[in-house]
């Protein structure tokens, strides 16, 4: 037995709370980071030959089109399945234990934090339109544009979970199972599987790279807050599906292009950390309500001595 819930799960973060030998955190490190690359080299490159050999597409065309973010999106989601997987046969731990470990994964909570992160996004994307415009965009309707938008309303919810399941709740508690003490564990758990999130999205822009780490950072602690993954998915997946689908629709009715080389980002992308913080406290305040309401209905022992 290599792996277990801590017997104390009760009492710990989420995020500490499994235990497993040192050398299973550096398998699942492997694996994560090798099919990273090889499931979208693998998915693309079928992507790249419909494209390129029956759609005449130009080859040094590097545009997300339908078909090339479907392919990245599938070997995102591709990512959970697997990493629970790998857990279950070296590790042997459940996979329900990796999503929440104590309560029922709540499609209610989900529900309710996704309407209340699409009104942040909304906030967030009225003041970037005033004060960073694009000059170099137009908003445009094609049948290109409409295959994007249903890719992204489709997919797109599911590749940001993936990514939850995979960096928030397997990789943070792996990383975290190599200290004992819990709020250690949890700092050194949520530091490598933040900057292992932000190696990953290969980006050279400084101010692209303290985005994705503020998005590492700030998810899994809506995750140690609410106990499960319910709060990181759903703002994860509402920054992701706004993102994409104001790319989609601003755009010129073709691909999105993404440019993630340094000076692509500037200062402004300040204001997407702070919507990540404003995110955390609303989750904190949530989840203490909601944890002074479960306390409330407990029931009170009377003692019957006199």
């Amino acid at each position: 037995m290599t792996a277990a819930i801590r017997p104390d799960t009760a009492a710990r973060p989420f995020g500490a709370h499994l235990s497993m030998r040192w050398w299973v955190p550096v398998l699942l490190t492997v694996v994560v980071v090798g099919a990273t690359y090889a499931l979208q080299r693998l998915f693309l490159a079928a992507a790249a030959i419909v494209e390129v050999g029956l759609w005449d597409k130009d080859p040094h065309d590097l545009t997300l089109t339908p078909l090339t973010y479907l392919a990245t999106n599938l070997a995102i989601i591709l990512l959970a399945p697997l990493t629970l997987v790998v857990l279950r046969l070296v590790a042997k731990t459940p996979w329900r234990s990796v999503i929440t470990p104590v309560l029922r994964f709540s499609w209610r909570r989900l529900g309710s934090y996704t309407v209340l992160f699409a009104g942040l996004m909304i906030v967030l994307n009225l003041v970037l339109a005033v004060v960073q415009p694009s000059p170099g965009s137009a908003f445009q309707i094609t049948g290109t544009t409409i295959a994007l938008l249903a890719v992204v309303l489709l997919t797109t919810p599911l590749q940001a979970a993936a990514e939850e399941v995979v960096f928030r709740g397997a990789l943070t508690a792996a990383y975290a199972s190599w200290i004992r003490a819990a709020r250690p564990a949890l700092i050194i758990g949520i530091s490598l599987s933040t900057l292992l999130f932000a190696f990953l999205h290969s980006s050279s822009d400084p101010w692209m790279l303290l985005n994705y780490l503020g998005l590492g950072a700030s998810t899994a602690l809506m995750a140690m807050l609410g106990r499960g993954l319910e709060a990181s998915i759903a703002f994860h997946a509402m920054n992701n599906v706004f993102a994409m689908v104001i790319g989609s629709l601003f755009a010129f009715g073709g691909g999105i292009s993404q440019d993630r080389s340094a000076g692509a980002a500037g200062p402004y992308m300040l204001l997407s950390i702070l919507a990540q913080a404003v995110a955390v406290v609303l989750v904190w305040r949530i989840e203490r309500k909601r944890n002074r309401a479960d306390d409330s209905e407990k029931p009170v022992l009377r003692s019957t001595a006199q």
